[in-house]
């Protein structure tokens, strides 16, 4: 009579030596795929990276199709979401202390920190889950809470209730604008954002306040007002945020040809906006934010 064995007590997915589990491997070319969630999460929790005090990212991606287990982190994207990180964080400083052009600038280099992590990992196929996560972070810092706190420092405090609320709207709405964009990461056009992005809505808000520094001995006649102006004014780029109005990304613009005539204005406009740079950049920043108001409205027109 055949003897029949039992099964393993130890499935197929554990190893007795999770050092010698060649099931979790950091090369990617020599990992498995896992079809079960329940499984993967089972072997992502027994790498042995999570035993003891250690320092180590170890997450769940995809590579060449397959769901794998990976360590470590990209060093050089993630390097400039932390320079972004580090501006954001400087720029509340700032504020708080008065410094509220050193606040505007430090936003405006995170903003531009912000673009060039994102193409970086893009360049360097340097994409991955943690990374994504990292720059939502960033940003919710430098394009959700620092323009909320520099706005509130320069027109708002004087308000109060209605000024805290009014900066706190700004914040609100940054924090929903990104945990939307994160859900819905592969699910929309990259070719459109739905909702105006956190770091054009800081820049407007950012510009603004620039715009009243540099010209303040016109609007210190009209303390009051401009204070109401600046309330309406941060609430309007929250709702922006959160609105479902679609604005053009410029992600594939640069790989596309246009007529030169294009070239000719694009030069024409940064003259005009080197003349006034916080003006000129407020009024791009302005005529984005119409532009997608606009073309919303045109497009439920033509249904």
């Amino acid at each position: 009579m055949t003897n029949i064995q039992p099964p393993n007590s130890q499935s197929n997915y554990q190893s007795n030596d999770p050092l010698n589990d060649e099931a979790l491997q950091d090369s990617a070319s020599t990992q498995p795929p896992f079809v079960d969630d329940h499984e993967f999460s089972i072997r992502l929790a027994d790498n042995k990276g999570y035993d003891g005090l250690t320092f180590e990212v170890i997450e769940a991606e995809v590579a060449e199709g397959k769901r794998v287990v990976s360590r470590g982190v990209y060093l050089a994207p993630n390097l400039i979401t932390t320079l972004s990180l580090l501006s954001g964080f400087y720029s509340i400083l700032a504020s708080t202390q008065g410094e509220f052009y050193k606040a505007s600038l430090a936003i405006f280099l995170s903003a531009i920190l912000d673009g060039a992590d994102g193409r970086v990992a893009r360049m360097l196929n340097a994409q991955s889950p943690f990374g994504e996560q990292y720059d939502s972070l960033a940003d919710m810092l430098a394009f959700g809470i620092a323009p909320a706190i520099l706005i509130y420092s320069f027109a708002l405090e004087p308000l109060g209730r209605i000024g805290l609320g009014c900066a706190f709207v700004f914040t609100a709405c940054g924090a929903f604008r990104l945990a939307r964009f994160n859900v819905q990461i592969g699910e929309v056009d990259k070719k459109y954002f739905v909702g105006l992005a956190s770091p054009l809505a800081a820049i407007l808000v950012t510009s603004a306040v620039m715009v009243a520094v540099d010209h303040n001995q016109w609007i210190g006649q009209y303390d009051t007002a401009v204070m109401f102006l600046f309330a309406a004014w941060v609430v309007i780029c929250g709702l922006l945020m959160v609105s479902n109005v679609k604005y053009y990304s410029f992600k594939e613009f640069d790989k596309k040809k246009v007529p030169f005539v294009v070239l000719i204005i694009g030069v024409l406009v940064m003259s005009i906006v080197l003349y006034d740079i916080p003006v000129g950049i407020l009024a791009i920043g302005i005529i984005y934010a119409l532009s997608g108001i606009v073309t919303t409205l045109k497009a439920k027109s033509e249904k």
